[in-house]
């Protein structure tokens, strides 16, 4: 083992294996020669005195240590992006880049509208949009700011709680036309429905109607939120879907108007970056817009007669 730090490029080329199970994928990604990123692997393996791969007939299959070793890595990883946009732009200045973390849906179907009159206004801003469903851990800087679906518990984070976002089940017109709309919930679980394979929030949303379903009950299961949006607008049968984002497709229908799922729904940043000019304009801009988004979608209470 040697006693030299190894280089950041490195650890680089190791996360860059690990994402792609390969040399190849791993050289795409880093947009370098395989034999640079088996040479770099070998030179990592050799600072850590381990092995961190072994080969398998579909690739390289990643040691117990290689996975421990993983979460040092992506903070690594995080600091090196953090640092690039730390010094994109002077502190007060409105331009420079801005990593903002997000859901599937959120990042695709909602969140480039809202941003896009933002970049209209500042054209030195730059935004670099992290789409998962796995949260990111801002206190790690592995995002600037984060759109999230629950509460943050950390401590040292900002955060705008921006309300409700309603969220209901919807069906293509075709499908209803075919087998009919359900007239009460427990009526669902004889039509086929769209939702989770491993995931609990379509599950968990049933059972507060008491309607007690397995992922064997859903015919198209799949965790990525797009491809279960995509199934429900291509009428594969009964799905959940944000009431706005259903509003702009004319074929689908709200089924069970009664039941909503609502999003709690919050926009979070590292107490540090307040005082950074861009940071702060784009918290600002989500905090506003994604509020009006909310707003917009929520069912108007009907004023009492006089």
């Amino acid at each position: 083992m040697s006693t030299r730090e190894p280089s950041w490029e490195l650890y680089e080329t190791f996360l860059a294996v690990l994402d792609g199970g390969s040399l190849s994928a791993a050289a795409r990604t880093l947009a370098v020669a395989q034999p640079t990123v088996r040479r770099r692997l070998e030179v990592l393996e050799e600072h850590l005195g381990a092995v961190l791969f072994t080969r398998a007939p579909n690739g390289l299959t990643p040691t117990e240590l290689a996975l421990a070793t993983r979460p040092d890595a992506e903070a690594m990883a995080a600091s090196a992006r953090a640092l690039v946009r730390s010094v994109s732009a002077r502190r007060d200045e409105p331009r420079g880049t801005v990593r903002v973390t997000c859901s599937e849906v959120m990042g695709s179907e909602v969140l480039p509208e809202l941003l896009a009159p933002l970049l209209r206004a500042h054209r030195g801003l730059q935004l670099e949009l992290s789409i998962s469903n796995r949260a990111q851990d801002l206190l790690r800087r592995d995002a600037d700011i984060a759109v999230r679906m629950f509460a943050p518990t950390q401590r040292a984070l900002v955060a705008r709680r921006i309300g409700a976002i309603p969220v209901g089940l919807f069906a293509r017109t075709e499908y209803l036309a075919r087998h009919g709309a359900p007239r009460r919930a427990s009526q669902l679980l004889e039509h086929t429905l769209v939702g989770a394979d491993r995931g609990r929030v379509m599950l968990d949303a049933l059972s507060s109607l008491s309607v007690e379903a397995t992922p064997r009950n859903f015919t198209f299961r799949t965790d990525s939120d797009i491809a279960q949006l995509a199934a429900i607008r291509a009428g594969v049968g009964i799905g959940a879907c944000q009431v706005a984002i259903a509003a702009r497709e004319p074929r689908l229908v709200r089924v069970l108007p009664s039941i909503s799922f609502p999003l709690e729904t919050w926009v979070v940043m590292h107490e540090d970056q307040r005082r950074v000019r861009r940071i702060r304009l784009v918290f600002d801009h989500l905090v506003a817009t994604v509020g009006e988004y909310a707003r917009a979608t929520q069912p108007r209470r009907r004023s009492k007669p006089a």
